[in-house]
């Protein structure tokens, strides 16, 4: 898109229905020329001016504050103006026609922060920030939406891609200046540098991991056999009979969703159907989608009866080998056990009852900890998995680079592999990143934003 040849878009920027207030964004070239014909009186740079919004026939739709904004000090970096009339659907709508007729587009979904993105007013992770600011529904992930609007995870994406541009130059000035008695690929600076920017970016993977948490919650899928208490467990997280409970194995067997917070952490609780062998054609159609569901699971909680000693491991085998599990030893109030919880780096169990509720209190403390949660989330900034996995890409290039230059020593093909990593990381805040990404990141986002 050429932003030298914009033209003027609008759109209602209010939500849909009826309200006290109703705002119609208005942004291009034409503004100026546009308020004279719909104002009783001229325009003054940020003024709240009280008017009038007239009809062709001069006569008046409503009356209420217009404001604007001159380019470039405005939202979009364009000519800005906003008419804060009534919010009724029906004058709202009125205003809009009557704003289209003079020559004006209907804004797309996300077009007003495309266009500041592209007038260079924010980079493609504070766009984002934008719409996920919108969206939050905790207090957390409106803080940490906040950080990345004011630039703090580009900040830190920005130094990434400067340390990466200085150590790419160092290294092609070594790879063209061969037959200089110091070997500059080997003197250590080199490796230093990128076990560094290793370091980095996982430290801000860390940290994008628990944004992405925040922004999209952590999808935990309880599995085991039937009648393993699956369940019940939804329903004590939830806090409500989210799913039939009975003493009949196999009652569940569809997939149910629960939405829960834990200390405004958004949790998404998946109850699936009973793992095993079945010939019931309707219980083997939700084993089957039991098993997609835990594909993509960030974690499996894991079912067991305490009282059972076999079939752990055939339980196990319907599980893919990349997901984190947490086993949970199930009906303790039947053998008189105390909850408890065993974890080491590579495995956690934990034995408790739901039925009396016994080491509930573990669990969530438990899923808190997987979900990276802290009292204080003031380092933390909102992230998307295009983040997450643009993160992953620049870390495997900077990592090949290493084992490249530890290996062979091959100048070439190390400086290939930071420039690899150079793209991925630039494609978080924008400046490297394809034209259908784009349109499918601002298609996201509400008409009049």
């Amino acid at each position: 898109m050429d932003i030298e040849n914009f033209d003027t878009i609008a759109a209602i920027a209010t939500p849909p229905g009826n309200g006290g207030v109703g705002i119609i964004r208005i942004s291009g070239p034409d503004v100026p020329v546009i308020a004279k014909q719909l104002l009783t009186k001229p325009l003054q740079p940020r003024f709240a001016l009280f008017s009038s919004f007239l009809d062709e026939d001069g006569s008046a739709i409503d009356s209420g504050i217009a404001l604007y904004f001159p380019a470039p000090a405005s939202y979009t970096g364009e000519d800005v103006l906003e008419l804060q009339g009534h919010g009724g659907s029906v004058v709202l709508d009125m205003l809009l026609r009557r704003v289209l007729s003079l020559g004006v587009r209907l804004a797309n979904p996300g077009e007003f922060t495309e266009r500041a993105f592209l007038n260079n007013k924010l980079d493609l992770a504070q766009a984002e920030a934008v719409a996920d600011l919108i969206e939050s529904s905790t207090e957390q992930s409106v803080r940490s939406a906040q950080k990345s609007m004011q630039g703090v995870f580009s900040q830190q994406i920005n130094a990434l891609v400067d340390e990466l541009t200085e150590l790419r130059t160092y290294v092609e000035a070594a790879i063209d200046f061969v037959d200089e008695e110091i070997d500059f690929l080997s003197d250590g600076v080199v490796q230093n540098r990128i076990v560094h920017l290793l370091e980095r970016i996982e430290q801000i993977q860390a940290t994008a991991q628990q944004g992405r948490l925040l922004r999209d919650g952590m999808t935990v899928v309880l599995a085991g056999k039937p009648n393993a208490g699956k369940s019940s467990l939804l329903n004590a997280l939830a806090g409500h009979d989210a799913a039939i409970v009975t003493d009949i194995a196999g009652t569940t067997r569809d997939v149910l969703r629960e939405r829960i917070q834990l200390d405004g952490m958004p949790l998404h609780v998946i109850d699936t159907a009973g793992l095993r062998e079945s010939e019931n054609v309707v219980e083997k159609e939700g084993i089957r989608r039991a098993q997609e569901e835990i594909k993509q699971a960030d974690r499996i909680l894991l079912l067991l009866d305490s009282r059972e000693s076999e079939g752990e491991q055939q339980l196990l085998s319907y599980l893919p080998d990349n997901v984190s599990i947490t086993k949970i030893y199930n009906k303790i109030d039947l053998i008189d056990r105390n909850p408890e919880i065993r974890q080491t780096a590579a495995s956690c169990e934990i034995h408790l009852s739901v039925k009396t509720g016994a080491g509930m209190e573990l669990l969530r403390q438990h899923l808190k900890q997987c979900m990276g949660y802290h009292e204080q989330t003031d380092n933390v900034f909102i992230a998307r998995r295009r983040h997450i996995e643009a993160l992953r890409k620049g870390h495997e290039f900077v990592l090949s680079a290493l084992h490249q230059l530890q290996d062979s020593q091959a100048g070439e093909l190390v400086a290939e592999d930071l420039r690899q990593a150079q793209n991925s990381l630039a494609e978080i805040t924008g400046k490297f990143t394809p034209d259908d990404l784009l349109g499918k990141i601002f298609s996201s986002f509400c008409i009049g934003k």
